[in-house]
């Protein structure tokens, strides 16, 4: 596949190139474009020419290979083709992956719906079964092409970025060297001590990344699980956690509610519910570096105003310090 455009080709990506990059694949494109929210790549649901739609994803240059891209493809078709309510990438011209004038992009069909209510037993029952049945078939082989979820990819990556292009105030350096090389130490010593089983996951499941769809009255209708872009190797609670909130009786109830209905297709390592908070640690360094890698790109700048001050640097090691206290807690407990 051709080589990928720059990243200020990628930034200036332009309406006009967007619906070329379509056309080349025989789609004829009505002029409506509605740019989707995204920032790690671009995405717009496009009209068509017969009234239909398609939502079309441009790829960040290299920060995926076509390798890991594909192999990303190949999960979510695979779950599609067990009837397992993820949106997969459609296949044009025998292939999911394109490549037009140094762009790579994939299409997929539009699906509509709303967020999921967390607070209904139904909607989290019927998560927690999708999650069993993703990662049942996500524990038969690893990916090769896609990373792991570890202490060195999430926190040691993350905060050696930040160090090593000062994205840290100079006076609160020191507080935030010695406060993260205790926390991944710490981290470190609960996955020596956890030793997850790492299946193949959808990596960044949150409620953002489900489309409730309607069901008949009296139904609790279904979910569209969406974006796999993310999908990596790690323990099976990080599809999960991310579903909880509130006080730790809440956060039980509904670890409950998921559970019970996950391990109807797939088994569950107990022991995995002591990486809630030390999965929470990596996720909130990995995100702080994630905005600082991609803060050349002028959406982001947009986006994220109140990254990179004083006061967002301030609150980021508050939390951090809030993060180093909870660690030392009781897990989460599933009845």
């Amino acid at each position: 596949m051709a080589k990928h455009h720059s990243l200020d080709s990628f930034y200036q990506l332009e309406p006009e190139q967007i619906l070329k990059s379509i056309e080349s694949l025989g789609f004829v494109c009505n002029g409506h474009q509605l740019a989707l929210n995204s920032y790690e790549n671009r995405v717009y649901q496009i009209g068509l020419d017969d009234g239909g739609f398609l939502v079309a994803k441009f790829y960040r240059p290299n920060r995926w290979s076509d390798k890991a891209i594909l192999e990303e493809h190949t999960f979510t078709l695979e779950l599609e083709a067990l009837d397992i309510p993820v949106v997969a990438p459609l296949w044009v011209k025998n292939a999911t992956l394109h490549c037009f004038e140094g762009y790579h992009f994939s299409l997929y069909p539009l699906r509509a719906g709303r967020a999921p209510d967390l607070e209904n037993v139904q909607h989290l029952q019927q998560l927690g079964r999708f999650l069993g049945r993703i990662h049942a078939l996500g524990a038969e082989k690893p990916f090769k092409h896609r990373p792991s979820l570890n202490v060195h990819t999430f926190g040691d990556h993350a905060y050696d970025y930040l160090l090593d292009h000062h994205f840290i105030p100079h006076e609160l350096e020191s507080v935030y060297e010695s406060l993260v090389e205790i926390l991944l130490d710490q981290i470190e010593g609960i996955f020596h001590d956890v030793q997850p089983n790492y299946i193949r996951l959808q990596g960044d499941a949150h409620p953002g990344n489900i489309l409730w769809k309607h069901g008949l009255q009296g139904s609790a209708g279904s979910p569209y699980i969406l974006d796999f872009d993310d999908a990596r190797m790690g323990p099976a609670v990080q599809d999960l956690w991310m579903f909880l909130s509130g006080d730790r009786a809440c956060m039980e109830t509904s670890l409950n509610h998921l559970l019970q209905a996950y391990r109807t297709f797939c088994d569950f390592q107990v022991s995995e519910l002591r990486l809630i908070e030390p999965l929470r640690t990596l996720r909130i360094l990995h995100h702080a570096a994630w905005l600082a890698k991609r803060w050349q790109d002028p959406i982001f700048k947009h986006a994220f105003p109140w990254f990179n001050t004083q006061n967002y640097w301030q609150e980021h090691v508050l939390i951090l310090k809030e993060q180093a206290a909870l660690l030392h807690e009781e897990p989460l407990q599933w009845i």
